[in-house]
């Protein structure tokens, strides 16, 4: 197994598959790297260098009691993408991985960044505040957290059967399940609990202003954990110049529920002429639901 170790000797697992222009993948809470095999795959064998590491805490990387903050956490990255030595990558942030693309362009810039999709993300924040009253009330995060602390199993448990949208077919809805309940499970409980007040918490207006290169945001219309209006829309009206596109009856996990279209839209975004345009107007292109289809 392949390692990095970080400033404070945390070791991150990683792994590297294919050639080509590297795309960096960033997982969502509280799962690992292989939440990505619907895409990685297909982003290798389409002709990238496709890297997914576990996020520390996580997967098989070292569970150290502290550092689940976004400033450590996009110091991880950045200590990944100089270990491997990777220039002109497209870093792609699922749910929380998306924060960690937006403090690392903001603290260490983009000179070894190309392009940038966030996934279902959390940016530009959540938590609702005095000037952002749409957001969710910090009592709805306590209750999260408090849940998380008491029986954190019992709550990832209840949590998994409301996690993907219902398949036809009930045995794919309970392997997915169980799929997904042992990548979080297999988390530290630190590590879950202290990350949840990241992702909740963490306001990322001021980092958005590091989003100088291309950028693609995708989104579910019906995100019920990250709602489109708080994340998805608002993340592109301040990129400037970014493609946004929202799934018509898709939830918040889109890299299972509609892998198709997500490894389609992703691959040909990295194919296309960069360009940078003005902030401003909010772009939704709702295209073809392919459903739950096997990735093209």
């Amino acid at each position: 197994m392949a390692f990095i170790t970080t400033k404070d000797q945390v070791r991150l697992h990683y792994e590297d598959w294919g050639t080509g222009r590297p795309v960096v993948l960033l997982h969502g809470w509280p799962l690992d790297a292989a939440s990505w095999e619907y895409q990685a795959l297909h982003l290798a064998a389409a002709g990238y260098r496709v890297i997914t590491y576990d996020r520390r805490g996580f997967g098989r990387s070292d569970r150290p009691w502290g550092g689940y903050d976004y400033d450590t956490l996009a110091a991880d990255l950045d200590a990944l993408i100089r270990a491997l030595d990777l220039h002109e990558a497209a870093l792609v942030g699922f749910s929380m991985g998306g924060g960690e693309v937006a403090r690392y362009l903001s603290t260490y810039g983009a000179a070894r960044v190309s392009r940038v999709v966030l996934l279902a993300a959390v940016t530009p924040g959540l938590a609702q505040a005095p000037d952002r009253p749409e957001g969710v009330p910090g009592e709805v995060f306590d209750g999260l957290f408090q849940a998380l602390e008491q029986d954190r199993i019992g709550f990832l448990g209840a949590y998994s059967k409301t996690v993907f949208r219902p398949d036809e077919d009930e045995t794919v809805n309970e392997a997915r399940r169980h799929w997904y309940l042992d990548m979080a499970l297999r988390a530290s409980p630190r590590a879950v609990v202290e990350t949840a007040r990241s992702w909740a918490g963490t306001d990322f207006r001021q980092d958005m202003r590091a989003f100088t290169i291309p950028t693609l945001v995708i989104h579910g219309a019906e995100d019920t954990s990250v709602p489109p209006a708080l994340a998805g829309r608002a993340s592109a009206r301040m990129i400037p110049g970014a493609r946004y596109l929202e799934y018509p009856q898709a939830g918040h996990f889109l890299i299972v529920d509609k892998a198709a279209r997500v490894t389609r839209d992703v691959l040909d975004f990295l194919g296309s002429e960069p360009a940078v345009g003005e902030p401003g107007a909010e772009k939704v292109d709702e295209g073809r639901d392919l459903g739950v289809d096997q990735a093209a």
